[in-house]
């Protein structure tokens, strides 16, 4: 935990930036280094990752991943990969090591589908959205604790995918994630036109409605800009779906540097990753998240905000009500 608050006690809140009821507080880090790594994708993209099925018949909570790289290939939480039988998100973030075969632990978020499209996996354009991802977290943490395993409640996560697309009507053939991005591409890159990527910036600070949801950090600069579109993106397509039309949305910067030190001061538990680094689950009365720390680094930081109430965010989930709200298409 001591690298996780020196990590995030020298990161500093730049002003924030806005565009409907979407806030981001750009997140700053003296200049360092690049990476050792590649993302996932660009590996994939150069043909130095093969991502399939497990066997021939599949199973949906794994996916095998072979890394022909000479170095390690960084593999993030919520990242989607699309193709063979059905689309996955990956279930926590882990390196693995060049030259090596990995067991990866993911879930599906397309359920109306298991058939191939494809061998392979290719790089999916999205991160699971931000509510989601939040949810998601918590059935990780709750596998890792009690099962020595990264799984998550797979119910939940479709439930969840087949209530949002009914609230923002986006029917989905196979009720797939990707369609409700897709279904609303036009809003989103109304969105990703009004933020933009500073200098030095390693991760966001995002707040809906007035109220701060979360925080994503990485250890260096290049990586937080490969996926700081799929990040504004995840955000953004929640900001949408609780769109108000009236009603205070202004978020004062001391939040934001409040939010970063509860997470600081959050309590951790330590867990062997899949492959390489070490993941910490992070928790206190107010935020919850993850940390994938490798050889005295962190190169991964995820943390939400938690209910009203003070208590984690529940596995099972309710029916929305029904509620107006503005369409953006």
């Amino acid at each position: 935990m001591e690298k996780i608050t020196g990590f995030l006690d020298a990161l500093k809140p730049a002003r924030k930036q806005v565009f409907r009821n979407l806030t981001v507080f750009p997140i700053l880090a003296p200049e360092g280094e690049g990476p050792d790594y590649l993302t996932l994708t660009q590996a994939i993209e150069n043909d130095l990752v093969q991502v399939t099925e497990v066997d021939r018949d599949g199973r949906v909570p794994e996916l095998k991943l072979v890394n022909d790289a000479p170095v390690a290939v960084l593999v993030v939480e919520g990242e989607e990969l699309v193709g063979a039988r059905q689309n996955r998100i990956v279930n926590v973030s882990f390196l693995v090591p060049g030259k090596s075969g990995i067991t990866v632990p993911v879930s599906c978020v397309e359920q109306g589908r298991w058939s191939y499209r494809s061998e392979a996996f290719s790089a999916g354009k999205n991160i699971m959205h931000a509510s989601l991802r939040r949810r998601h977290q918590e059935g990780v943490r709750s596998s890792v604790r009690e099962l020595h395993e990264y799984r998550a409640p797979q119910g939940a996560i479709w439930h969840d995918i087949a209530e949002k697309s009914v609230r923002m009507a986006a029917p989905s053939r196979t009720q797939a994630m990707a369609d409700l991005y897709d279904a609303y591409e036009n809003p989103l890159e109304d969105y990703l036109s009004k933020f933009r990527l500073m200098d030095c910036q390693v991760g966001a600070l995002f707040a809906i409605n007035g109220a701060v949801v979360g925080i994503e950090c990485f250890g260096f600069q290049d990586t937080f800009a490969r996926f700081f579109q799929k990040l504004v993106k995840s955000y953004a397509l929640d900001a949408i779906d609780l769109f108000k039309v009236s009603g205070n949305i202004s978020v004062p910067p001391g939040r934001a540097k409040d939010f970063m030190s509860s997470v600081a001061k959050a309590k951790g538990e330590s867990h062997p990753t899949p492959g390489k680094g070490t993941h910490c689950s992070l928790e206190s009365r107010t935020v919850s998240g993850t940390a994938l720390v490798d050889a005295g680094r962190v190169l991964h930081l995820s943390a939400f905000k938690k209910t009203a109430d003070g208590n984690p965010i529940k596995v099972d989930y309710h029916r929305p009500s029904v509620r107006t709200r503005y369409r953006f298409c």
